[in-house]
């Protein structure tokens, strides 16, 4: 996570502030600032919109981002019971769709499935 405080636009805007008062309050506006890290699978309560990512990720021909969004899905889904109904462990489907990954084409199917959703392949325009 990044600290605020430490980035050379927050230093540019303190030393930009003559006043010590509007210093220490921008001070603690930022010591107050709480972020958490954003999670696509939050967002992705529709099956539509969960197929439109795997389509986009298919379509980009990046192995890495459909391994990706194959993980964010499963994510939305629940992994667990995404794992029992493709036939892996828990530990099995994170280590598979995690960033150092490597499914097999087998697995992505399995997977795939368990989510609901066709892999379809139709010729290049």
């Amino acid at each position: 996570m990044v600290d605020v405080r430490q980035t050379t636009v927050f230093r540019k805007c303190l030393d930009g502030l003559a006043d010590r008062r509007a210093q220490e309050l921008m001070r603690r506006i930022t010591m107050a600032l709480e972020t958490e890290p954003f999670d696509a699978a939050r967002y992705l309560g529709s099956p539509e919109a969960q197929a439109e990512l795997l389509s986009n990720a298919m379509l980009s021909g990046d192995v890495a981002y459909v391994r990706h969004a194959l993980g964010v899905i499963a994510r939305a889904r629940g992994m667990a019971q995404v794992a029992r109904e493709a036939g892996l462990s828990r530990e099995g489907l994170y280590k598979a769709l995690g960033p150092e990954g490597n499914p097999s084409f087998e697995t992505v199917t399995r997977v795939a499935r368990a989510l609901g959703l066709q892999l379809v392949v139709r010729p290049a325009a």
